[in-house]
């Protein structure tokens, strides 16, 4: 018998095809009647095309949102939210419009509708991570979690193959380190196992046929499934990794937890047997972190930190941050070998002590 603490985050999960018609419906449940729609300046039309569809029920849109949300981005959405008088936010887009919904909702308490286009997962998570001065810092509030997400897989069907591929071993991060986590028990290691098995089933197909709409939904399906892993326990290494060098360098979220992940696991195999074995099932490889690292290569990842615009004397100043107020961790954190880690990320070089 295994003692374990399971809390279940609160939120209403619709989830198909054509779903974004039910928004309006969505919207009446919150007692919304003037809704901001976010969205980064690259999908500020589909944006504006959910807003009509609101009708009355928008109040407008803000297409600012980017990726690590910076303060100073929420500071100008809060102010364009109050001029509008809105009482409610809807997040389109990947893990920076979220992340934008949340930094509001933070500050606000106002109800948050997500409609992701990408297999981000951060909208099924009460965890906010937010750039200030070159740092990453993040928080865990009942505020910052959405009340609805919407998935419609419809929206999917355009998403690149290559974000397609790196958004989904993003969305794989989550319930790889919820394998390890402090707070791990059974409940999310199921959805664990299931959530990376259907990533690395659908995205090598996605990868074939982008419209593969079996492989999309498998694909949006585990990227939820991990992303509730992550919002139920907590983060370890490679996220506080990840959030180092996307406050330093504000390199590409995706691209660089894709390349990050493969040398996170290698670190922590030895301290996390059972971990890597329910990985190593649910990847249908011995070697998690290799099988990672030729899952991502093969479908085409970027896997070099310095290809992302990682610079090579940053190296040393990372893992300065990184070991300064450190997440729990099944290996404890040593200033060499994660200089090593980092050193074998940013040439692209295969993980090592796996």
């Amino acid at each position: 018998m295994r003692t374990f603490v399971y809390t279940a985050n609160p939120a209403r999960v619709i989830f198909g095809s054509g779903t974004i018609a039910s928004l309006g419906d969505e919207a009446a449940r919150l007692n919304a009647q003037r809704v901001l729609v976010l969205s980064t300046p690259e999908q500020k039309e589909l944006a504006e095309h959910i807003a009509a569809n609101l009708g009355e029920r928008a109040a407008g849109t803000f297409a600012g949102a980017t990726m690590h949300t910076p303060v100073q981005v929420t500071q100008e959405a809060m102010t364009v939210a109050s001029d509008l008088k809105a009482d409610a936010v809807l997040s389109v887009g990947g893990g920076s419009t979220t992340g934008l919904g949340k930094a509001i909702a933070f500050r606000t308490d106002l109800p948050q509708i997500v409609v992701p286009t990408t297999y981000a997962g951060s909208e099924a998570t009460p965890i906010l991570g937010e750039t200030e001065n070159g740092r990453k810092t993040t928080k865990s509030d009942a505020r910052i979690l959405p009340e609805v997400i919407v998935y419609d897989v419809d929206l999917t069907l355009t998403l690149p193959v290559s974000l397609s591929v790196t958004s989904g071993i993003n969305a794989m991060a989550h319930a790889v380190e919820a394998l390890y986590a402090t707070e791990a028990n059974p409940v999310i290691s199921l959805m664990a196992r299931d959530g990376i098995a259907a990533l690395a089933r659908a995205l090598p197909t996605i990868h074939a046929d982008p419209q593969d709409r079996q492989a999309r939904g498998d694909a949006l399906y585990g990227a939820w499934i991990c992303g509730v892993c992550l919002g139920s326990v907590g983060m370890a290494l490679h996220h506080k990794l990840c959030h180092t060098l996307g406050g330093m360098f504000n390199l590409p979220h995706a691209p660089m937890h894709t390349a990050v992940l493969p040398h996170a696991v290698a670190y922590n195999a030895a301290a996390a047997p059972e971990a890597m074995q329910q990985l190593s099932l649910a990847l249908g490889v011995p070697d998690p972190a290799i099988g990672l690292f030729d899952l991502a290569r093969n479908l085409g990842a970027t896997m070099a930190l310095r290809d992302l615009g990682m610079p090579e004397n940053g190296i040393e100043a990372a893992v300065s941050q990184a070991m300064s107020n450190a997440y729990a961790n099944p290996r404890p954190l040593e200033s060499q070998a994660l200089a090593d880690l980092l050193t074998r990320a940013f040439r692209g070089e295969a993980p090592a002590g796996s």
